[in-house]
């Protein structure tokens, strides 16, 4: 089998663009290459630092990191590309197929946010998603949705059958792991983290609510001398500057810390570092932080919707994300019990050990497959 990979959107540039779709594609990559497969490979990317020996890595020439040369290079020159080197089947890793392609594919669905939230995307990548991705999984031979949550959207919003949707979960790299203490402590000094804190980790936007993190977080506050610091790490997306405004509003701002983006190499250090993490996002494809700071011997508080309670097993406390009291109750009771946190991390690690980019990429490798049978 000559797998034909679209991963234009691959970035290794060091920002908040290299988080979510860019590190399904990023994983999936090297894992496959990584794997003893019988299959050859051929990946049409534009980012020339990635690397990897197993895989026919074609570089193009197009600027393709701009968004509109990129979609006149998959319509018009992948097709092309792909009858040249023989590809049997093509894996569009990011919504979109070329709708004019010869051969059988596949097409991965992160969420459709765009569809539930248009109001948080620019209005060219809604205009793009809303028009492209439509057809794209109606002309796939077989869509991959990286959550059952994402399926069952899929198969509601675009009427597809429901057999010819697979979920294959996103896993969690190796590198989110419980770190030595000696390390953790320097970070912790490095960074005047000299007290436990709860952790938030993702972008500044309205669909990760943070707003009522933060109003939970005062009420937690309000009846408790014992409530740590609140740290908010990420970039900043669509109207945050009502998070800030929030915090002044709340006489927060010596509780709540916001140290920017935070760069991939940095992360297991962070969620080492603290004491629990929150997530109370309304809408998640995935939710990859969570399995993340599980991963880390972190325990978690998520919301009850979505893709969370698929990701988060039994290992996290969900909570509803319009209710700010019940969020500020969770907080505090897990803050309160060692016993319980103690739980929540041995039910954390059980669940990181069963979502793993290999077991990923060998569901996706099973999906070309079906697809080339069908």
């Amino acid at each position: 089998m000559h797998v034909g990979l679209n991963a234009q959107l691959l970035t290794l540039k060091q920002n908040y663009r290299g988080a979510g779709i860019n590190a399904y594609i990023f994983h999936l990559l090297r894992t496959i290459g990584e794997l003893d497969l019988p299959h050859y490979f051929t990946v049409f990317l534009g980012e020339r630092g990635f690397r990897h020996e197993n895989l026919d890595l074609r570089y193009t020439s197009w600027p393709t990191y701009h968004p509109w040369v990129r979609i006149i290079w998959e319509q018009v020159a992948l097709p092309v590309l792909l009858r040249g080197v023989g590809a049997d089947i093509l894996h569009a890793m990011a919504f979109v197929i070329p709708l004019m392609i010869h051969c059988p594919s596949v097409v991965t669905i992160y969420d459709l946010s765009f569809l539930h939230y248009p109001q948080a995307f620019r209005p060219f990548n809604r205009w793009y998603l809303s028009h492209f991705t439509p057809p794209s999984v109606r002309k796939a031979r077989r869509v991959i949705a990286i959550s059952e949550s994402t399926r069952q959207d899929v198969i509601r919003e675009f009427h597809v059958p429901a057999e010819r949707v697979d979920v294959v979960h996103c896993g969690v790299d190796p590198s989110f792991r419980p770190l030595p203490t000696n390390k953790v402590e320097n970070f912790r000094q490095e960074h005047q983290l000299t007290e436990p804190f709860v952790l938030f980790v993702g972008t500044l936007e309205p669909r990760k609510n943070v707003e009522l993190l933060i109003r939970a977080y005062a009420r937690w506050r309000a009846k408790s001398t014992r409530a740590p610091k609140l740290v908010i790490a990420g970039a900043k997306g669509w109207y945050f500057e009502t998070i800030f405004r929030t915090v002044t509003k709340l006489g927060l701002d010596g509780d709540v810390l916001f140290p920017g983006y935070i760069a991939a190499e940095q992360l297991p250090l962070w969620y080492n570092a603290a004491t629990l993490f929150v997530y109370p996002s309304i809408f998640e494809g995935f939710g990859l932080p969570v399995l993340e700071a599980m991963a880390c011997g972190t325990p978690v508080v998520c919301s009850n919707v979505s893709s969370l309670p698929e990701v988060a097993g039994d290992a996290a406390m969900l909570v509803s994300p319009n209710d700010e009291t019940e969020l500020a109750e969770a907080m505090n009771t897990v803050w309160e019990s060692p016993t319980l946190r103690c739980e929540m991390v041995e039910r954390g690690f059980a669940r990181a050990r069963a979502l793993t980019w290999a077991r990923a990429a060998m569901q996706t490798v099973q999906t070309y497959e079906r697809a080339l049978e069908g």
